[in-house]
């Protein structure tokens, strides 16, 4: 796993995981699936899907607290400002060393540049929402949200995954 492999790899999740339509009952058949995994796992979870703002599903799963909520609103504002899932952010700060800060027009404590929240992307349309979790590490956030959008998209998840994590 290298920075480079996962920003390519973030880039395919992006255009594979669109959507054809999403209203409220796609919303909540969604945030209803990824609640249950959760709960099957004992994730610690908050979830959120929202639309133009318009807060669609949400739920804050045992061992969360009010941070989360807090965390889930800086990494939507991520996502909403620069059009790209906040881990595909967080990589390429990672690789560039130039954070998303004052110097770029944003205030540090009105943003969170980590793994957890994907755009929903209406094919046609363009960038509506977004997908969001917070709760477990970055990484594991992300590929959460991931695996979710392809099960309900019926994408092949393993094709378009993150490569594991080497120590």
């Amino acid at each position: 796993m290298s920075l480079e492999s996962d920003i390519e790899r973030l880039k395919i999740q992006e255009q594979k995981l669109r959507f054809s339509k999403l209203d409220e009952a796609d919303a909540w058949a969604l945030g209803s699936l990824m609640r249950e995994k959760a709960v099957a796992k004992k994730l610690p979870l908050v979830i959120d899907i929202r639309v133009a703002g318009r807060s669609l599903f949400y739920t804050a799963l045992p061992g969360t607290s009010p941070d989360n909520a807090e965390w889930v609103r800086r990494k939507i504002n991520v996502v909403m400002r620069l059009h790209k899932c906040s881990y595909r952010v967080s990589r390429e700060i990672a690789q560039s060393g130039q954070a998303l800060d004052e110097l770029r027009g944003v205030n540090p404590i009105d943003v969170a540049p980590h793994g957890g929240c994907f755009p929903i992307h209406i094919i046609g349309t363009g960038i509506v929402g977004t997908v969001t979790v917070s709760g477990i590490p970055q990484r594991e956030d992300h590929n959460f949200v991931a695996e979710c959008l392809s099960q309900f998209l019926g994408v092949n998840y393993a094709a378009i995954a993150l490569q594991a994590e080497t120590a």
